[in-house]
C-alpha cells in the first residue's frame, strides 16, 4: 500500500498474468481492466450492473466488473473473454454464438459467452429453460434473444452444426 490514503498497491492475476498496480481506491475492476490494462473485451454499457456486458469470471465464477472495486479482487483469479478465448473449451461457445448468428451488432457477446461459458461448466447438465435463466440480467439492444438462447443450447450439445 502506497502513503497516500486514495491510494493502494494491489497484486491482481488476471488471464494467469501476475500485475502489480497502483489504483486508486475508487477504481473499479472495469476501469482496470479496459484503462490500465488495455483488456477491453468486457464492455462499459450501464455502468450499474444491469446489463452484463462487463462480465469477466472471479475465480471462475461470472461477476460484474463494474460492481466491484479491484482492491475486492485482489489475491482472487480474473479471467476475461480474451483469457477464456485462450481455452480450448471455449471455442464451442464461440462457434456456436457464431453458427447461430447470436447477437447482431456483437457489443454484447463478450458478457453473453463468459456468462454461458460459467453456465456451462456446471456440474449437472442444464435444460434450454435454465440456460436462459443464467443469463438472466444480460441485455442485447438489438433483441437478438433468441439467437443468443439458440447459441447457448447449440454450446450446450456440443457445439456449432
Amino acid at each position: 500500500m502506497t502513503s497516500d490514503s486514495t491510494r493502494a498497491r494491489i497484486d491482481l492475476s488476471v488471464n494467469g498474468q501476475a500485475h502489480e498496480l497502483d489504483i486508486e481506491f475508487r477504481d473499479t475492476l472495469l476501469d482496470v481492466l479496459r484503462e490500465r490494462l488495455d483488456l477491453t473485451g468486457a464492455k462499459r454499457a450501464c455502468d450499474r450492473g444491469e446489463c452484463g456486458a462487463c462480465t469477466v469470471l472471479i475465480d471462475e465464477k461470472p461477476m460484474l466488473a463494474c460492481n466491484l472495486l479491484a482492491v475486492q479482487v485482489r489475491g482472487r483469479t480474473v479471467t476475461t473473454v480474451e483469457g477464456l478465448a485462450k481455452r480450448p473449451d471455449f471455442a464451442r461457445v464461440l462457434d456456436a454464438f457464431i453458427a447461430e448468428d447470436g447477437g447482431q451488432c456483437g457489443f454484447c457477446v463478450p458478457g453473453f459467452a463468459v456468462a454461458a461459458y460459467a453456465a456451462l461448466k456446471q456440474d449437472a447438465p442444464l435444460d434450454a429453460t435454465a440456460l436462459r435463466w443464467e443469463l438472466v440480467g444480460h441485455t442485447c439492444r438489438c433483441n437478438a434473444y433468441d439467437r443468443i438462447a439458440a447459441a447457448v443450447n447449440t454450446a450446450a450439445n456440443g457445439g456449432a452444426r
